[in-house]
């Protein structure tokens, strides 16, 4: 049989993956991961562009990985460097039919995928690249990506109205073995760059171990064990521990956890326990990042780019070093803000609610360029997922997917509202 590469990406793991179902089914196998050491640079700000939460995070989902292929026979290969010349030459060396991937929608990642396509292009060799980050299908869509309703809730109307969840993908059972190929080994952090290696923070909400196993673990005690799921709704805006809300984000972030995996725990729990406005806010969650990852597709460059994508020109930004310098180390005066950026710093983690009043504090009341702290974000959170990241700045920031000119954030009402004890700014402040 043919040899056929496959390229884990940000979907990594072996359950609900069509592409490297397609792959499997196509040739003999051979599964790649390489850390593309442009995503471990410095940023702009001088921020490395993946943090160390993220990267421990990531260390240990890939290490799952290649147990749970190992595990069936095959193994993966690990490697660092840059994508398209790795996998090029690897490609030529065993003499690939082709080479899978799942489908990325931004520009650094689609980018480096027109740059493999054209160095396999001389050998002839294929490059199959298969939509999977989202619960709907790109495909099914029933409307054109540049016809995308600019507001969530027209879209949400039109998707609940017309489209149905695809089913789900079989894990496969066994693999072939992949030859004798030099696996490489898990990179370290000092590989990576880094002087240290994070340490965990008590008062953090989870203790987030990164792969697929945990992942489907933690799905299962949210909703089975812990049975957390029904009262999601009045719990989701909490601020302290692990329950408050789902905390599947750093999962579904890295593709650890298919999002119509979740979907499918989410229908079975509704049949076999309740259907009410918290089961269905879940899906509703869900649907956000879905529209997050068509917009991404829809308006290219502009989502990465201070005027957003409604392209709004007439918006200025100051880019004072020192003022955001305090945002980031917590050191504003306003406590609610300080609290939220103190957790991040220290954890890679921050609630939905914190992020968004701390987003809208950056934004609109000292008014510095939103993209520094999408960039910031990019860099610390654990979760980082550039589509959601970058489409909720521009929500955030007015430039981007809102019906309302200005989403600006009473930080203290907001901080009454959720913290009306002040347990959440004493932990982290006091």
């Amino acid at each position: 049989m043919q040899n056929i590469i496959f390229w884990f990406r940000n979907d990594l793991r072996l359950h609900d993956n069509e592409a490297f179902v397609q792959a499997a089914n196509a040739g003999n196998v051979i599964p790649v991961y390489i850390f593309d050491e442009r995503y471990f640079e410095k940023n702009f700000l001088g921020f490395k562009r993946t943090g160390e939460f993220r990267t421990k995070f990531l260390l240990e989902a890939v290490e799952d990985l290649r147990n749970s292929l190992r595990a069936r026979g095959s193994d993966l290969v690990i490697r660092v460097g840059k994508s398209e010349d790795i996998l090029a030459k690897m490609a030529e060396d065993c003499q690939a039919a082709a080479l899978y991937a799942s489908k990325e929608v931004t520009q650094d990642e689609t980018t480096i995928e027109a740059l493999l396509s054209k160095k396999l292009k001389p050998n002839n060799i294929d490059i199959d690249l298969i939509w999977a980050a989202t619960l709907f299908h790109a495909r099914d869509l029933p409307f054109q990506i540049n016809f995308l309703p600019p507001v969530f809730t027209d879209f949400r109307k039109k998707i609940e109205q017309t489209l149905k969840v695809r089913k789900t993908f079989e894990t496969p059972d066994k693999l072939p073995p992949i030859g004798n190929i030099d696996t490489g080994n898990l990179p370290t952090f000092a590989d990576l760059g880094f002087d240290s290696t994070p340490v965990f923070d008590p008062r953090s909400v989870l203790d987030f171990k990164g792969g697929e196993t945990e992942g489907l673990k933690h799905l299962n005690e949210y909703i089975w064990q812990k049975d957390l799921l029904k009262t999601y709704k009045e719990t989701r805006n909490g601020l302290i521990g692990a329950d408050y809300s789902s905390k599947l984000s750093p999962w579904l972030s890295l593709g650890c956890l298919s999002p119509r995996t979740i979907y499918e725990e989410v229908k079975r729990y509704e049949s076999e326990v309740i259907a009410n406005d918290s089961t269905y806010w879940l899906i509703f969650e869900l649907l956000w990042r879905d529209y997050f990852h068509f917009t991404a597709l829809k308006s290219g460059t502009r989502m990465f780019k201070a005027s957003g994508i409604k392209n709004d020109l007439n918006k200025q930004w100051l880019r004072d070093r020192t003022i955001f310098e305090k945002w980031v180390k917590g050191e504003t005066g306003v406590p609610f803000v300080d609290a939220n950026m103190r957790e991040i710093a220290l954890t890679g983690f921050m609630s939905n609610r914190g992020r968004q009043n701390v987003a809208s504090y950056l934004a609109h009341d000292l008014g510095i360029d939103w993209t520094w702290g999408a960039a910031y974000f990019e860099s610390i959170l654990i979760d980082y997922d550039v589509c959601n990241n970058w489409g909720n700045w521009n929500y955030v920031a007015g430039v981007g997917n809102d019906p309302r000119e200005n989403r600006v954030f009473n930080i203290e009402r907001q901080a009454s509202i959720y913290d009306p004890e002040q347990a959440y700014i004493n932990l982290w402040l006091g």
